[in-house]
Parts: structure tokens; C-alpha cells; sequence
């Protein structure tokens, strides 16, 4: 089967089943035939997470679409999740795991055959694009099937769960891009009050997250948050003060340290600043 037609073949498939070694990207190493010659990956990882409670804005969608595309290249893993809450469709789920492949360079490019060398460098030149088109319609899609109706969000246990889900993929480094209000409305207790945003006290709230066992292992990842404190129509009090910005993001920066992670940017609502 000729390149362009194996990579739009691809394109038009579902997503695979999970597996161990999921990767929804072509291998070039394979279709070269040349496995003998591979090179590592750069051991980078990134985790798109998309909560699926509350509709994105077209301008954070887009915006967020441009800090994914700028921050992969060759050789990095990518992933990317959905949750809401525990309802019959509604649970997380991996949505796209891949791995683009490094070019040869040197001494072992040197040693590779003519024929298999462009056949390589052929696949590695198409592998980019073909992210871009399998990876951003899964994201797209992912993003326009929130909906304001779900009236639960399972933010901290669809976090644990991630973080286990990681542990049996190690990385040298982990960029997190959390897509989310940050409005946790569960069993374990509520985020507003009295249709407003309420002002969290660190302390008092993450005492109970530890109580409760809802720390994740995140695997020492930068974390990166766009949509936080978006309000729903169903939230009379759109206004949200300085302050109540200010608390939300000291108590997710203080989840996140207690989950193997940093927060790096928190953005109330737009992420305005790039991944690295």
C-alpha cells in the first residue's frame, strides 16, 4: 500500500481499543522496515484533558489548538482524555495516544539503505500532518460534545485516574494542558453556593481531599489550566472577583503539589501564556 494512501486510510479509522503500547500514529521505523535502526523518542509527554461539564468558548478552543500545535515535535508522545462525571457515557476516557517518530540523523542515517532511507524520510515528512489532522479532529470533537446538562463533574477522581492510567507510561518530562472551570460539583462537595463561585480556603478544602484519598499521582507534570471559573447560564452570579480567582487558583495549586505535579499557568479563563 503506497504512504498517502495508508495515512488516509488511517485517518477515516475509530480510535483503537487500549492497549499497553497504544499509538495511533504510523511507526515509520515500521513501515520502512528498518526497527533495527530506531532511535528513542525525546521523552516528552503531553496530556490533553478535556472536561466535558462545561462548553469552551470558541476562542479558548482555538487558542488552546495553537499551544498544542507549537509545543509537539518529533519524537514526543501525546495523549488525550475526556471526563465529566460517572454517567452511562459520560465516564473518562483516552480518546488518542501517539508517538511521532525522530528523523535519522549521522552516522546511523549513514547506515541505512537508499531505498529505505527515502521511504523513512517520506513517512517522518507526512507523520506531522497527519497528527495534526487525526489528533484536532478527536480534540475537536472532544471539545463540542460538552454539554451544560451534565449537573455532576468528577474533577479530582478523573485526575487519580489519569494519574494511574500514566504510571504505565513512563516520561522523562510531562506537560499537562488541563481544559476545565475547575468547579469540582460531586459527592465530595460543591464549588459553588448560592449559584456563585464559592471563596475556597485552601487549607480547610485540601485537608479533606487528603481525607478522602483524591490526591492524584500526576508523575512530577508541568500543569498548564485554560476555562478555569467559566460559568455556566445556570450560575445567576457571572461576575467573579479577583479574589475568588485568586483562592481557586491557591487551592489547585495546592492539589497539584500534593499530587506529584507544579501548576505553571492557570488561566481564569484564557491560558495566555505558551507551553514548555
Amino acid at each position: 500500500m503506497k504512504l498517502k494512501h495508508l495515512f488516509a486510510l488511517l485517518l477515516c479509522l475509530p480510535a483503537l481499543a487500549q492497549a499497553a503500547e497504544r499509538n495511533e500514529i504510523p511507526d515509520c521505523y515500521s513501515y520502512a522496515k528498518i526497527d533495527s535502526f530506531r532511535q528513542p523518542g525525546s521523552g516528552r509527554e503531553l496530556t490533553v484533558i478535556v472536561d466535558q461539564t462545561i462548553p469552551m468558548p470558541e476562542s479558548i478552543q482555538k487558542a488552546t489548538w495553537g499551544q498544542i500545535n507549537r509545543f509537539v515535535a518529533p519524537g514526543d508522545r501525546v495523549r488525550l482524555y475526556s471526563f465529566s462525571a460517572f454517567l452511562p457515557n459520560q465516564f473518562m476516557q483516552l480518546r488518542f495516544a501517539g508517538e511521532l517518530n525522530v528523523p535519522l540523523e549521522g552516522k546511523v542515517r549513514d547506515s541505512v539503505g537508499m531505498s529505505s532511507l527515502r521511504s523513512f524520510d517520506k513517512c517522518v515528512a507526512q507523520q506531522q500532518d497527519f497528527f495534526r489532522k487525526k489528533f484536532g479532529a478527536t480534540f475537536v470533537t472532544t471539545l463540542r460534545e460538552a454539554s451544560e446538562d451534565i449537573p455532576r463533574s468528577e474533577i479530582f477522581h478523573s485526575l487519580r485516574d489519569i494519574g494511574n492510567d500514566l504510571a504505565a507510561q513512563p516520561a522523562q518530562e510531562r506537560v499537562i494542558l488541563l481544559i476545565s472551570d475547575m468547579l469540582e460539583n460531586s459527592d465530595f462537595g460543591s464549588f459553588y453556593v448560592n449559584n456563585r463561585i464559592r471563596d475556597l480556603q485552601a487549607q480547610a478544602e485540601l485537608k479533606r481531599v487528603e481525607e478522602k484519598q483524591l490526591y492524584a499521582d500526576l508523575q512530577g507534570a508541568r500543569v498548564y489550566v485554560a476555562g478555569a471559573g467559566l460559568v455556566t447560564k445556570d450560575v445567576k452570579q457571572a461576575y467573579r472577583s479577583g479574589k475568588t480567582m485568586e483562592l481557586l487558583e491557591g487551592f489547585w495549586k495546592g492539589y497539584f503539589s500534593g499530587s506529584n505535579a507544579s501548576l505553571v499557568a492557570f488561566g481564569t479563563p484564557s491560558l495566555n501564556v505558551d507551553l514548555k
